[in-house]
């Protein structure tokens, strides 16, 4: 059910014509009716804003050409989120000093806000991001590097600049996804100052930065980030590949029901260790789907058949 703050903030977006406000405001009271566990009403409530006549598409635009930021659903717990106890915990910390931000404040005292996120690919940085929108009941918002990167100079800068703006006038979670295309280190520049400007330009802005919204920057480089980054971030998370406790949880959390109990063996972790989350997941996805169509249920022999497809073309990847 709705806040009345969220009524009244609902209220004022439609009669000032603010369709985006109002888009926004309805996927919080969306993604609090899915953690409440009424996935019904968040569904509809999500259909009928994507459907709605006066959507913008799923972009805030800046103008007609501009892609910058898109919108995005999430609705996805901590409880999905399979990290190491240490990582997960200072996940929390960040929700729970968002929470108790006014608390903070009247002691002088601000809450972590911006934060780095560094390591493998597939290990759970952007399902993070997700995690911290949905925990805290925020709107989350990408930004397109693609769309911010110009050939033009000067023109990044003013994308950036603008994307702050935003960042100041709409609260919202905001992910920097492959962020070392913005913030890889000055001295590796060759383009004429121009990308030194943009980092700049960024350590400008988030050191400025006093909004509500929180800002997060990831990337599968960090080495490659200017030094002078680092300090303007309030916390590093660190992500690495799972063990085979986070391996075991993921498939439980996966599969569930739905396999047989020889599908935590140790062959199974045996095979599935060095892969990431995100291959073990769509192992996992395979099996399932595998299953399904043979009208039986996961076992170790699916399970490792999939896990062994997926380091196939990791390797194949890697050759090519």
């Amino acid at each position: 059910m709705a806040t009345i703050a969220q009524v009244k903030a609902l209220l004022k977006a439609h009669f000032e014509g603010d369709h985006e406000k109002f888009k926004v405001i309805s996927l919080q009271i969306a993604a609090h009716e899915a953690k409440v566990g009424h996935t019904t009403s968040a569904k509809e409530i999500k259909s009928i804003v994507e459907d709605s006549p006066a959507k913008k598409a799923n972009i805030l635009k800046f103008n007609r050409n501009d892609e910058t930021l898109e919108l995005r659903y999430a609705n996805i717990s901590i409880n999905q989120l399979v990290v190491s106890l240490e990582l997960k915990n200072r996940i929390k910390r960040v929700l729970e000093e968002y929470r108790k931000r006014d608390i903070l404040l009247k002691n002088g005292l601000i809450n972590r806000s911006k934060l780095l996120l560094e390591g493998d690919p597939g290990t759970g940085k952007t399902m993070t991001a997700s995690v911290i929108a949905y925990e805290l009941n925020l709107p989350l918002y990408t930004i397109q590097i693609e769309h911010l990167i110009s050939k033009y100079m000067g023109e990044t800068s003013a994308k950036l600049r603008r994307v702050f703006e935003q960042i100041k006038k709409y609260r919202g979670v905001y992910l920097f996804d492959e962020f070392d295309a913005i913030g890889s280190d000055r001295t590796y520049d060759n383009d004429v100052g121009e990308m030194r400007r943009i980092l700049n330009s960024f350590l400008q802005y988030i050191e400025q930065d006093d909004s509500a919204s929180i800002i997060i920057a990831a990337t599968n480089n960090p080495k490659m980030l200017d030094k002078a980054l680092f300090r303007r971030f309030d916390d590093v998370l660190e992500y690495r590949l799972p063990d085979k406790e986070q391996i075991s949880n993921l498939l439980k959390l996966n599969l569930n029901e739905f396999a047989t109990k020889d599908v935590l063996s140790g062959r199974v972790l045996e095979e599935a260790h060095g892969l990431n989350h995100a291959d073990i997941v769509t192992a996992c996805d395979e099996s399932l789907k595998e299953a399904l169509l043979k009208d039986t249920v996961v076992n170790e022999s699916i399970l490792i058949t999939f896990l062994k497809d997926r380091k196939r073309l990791i390797q194949y990847k890697e050759v090519n």
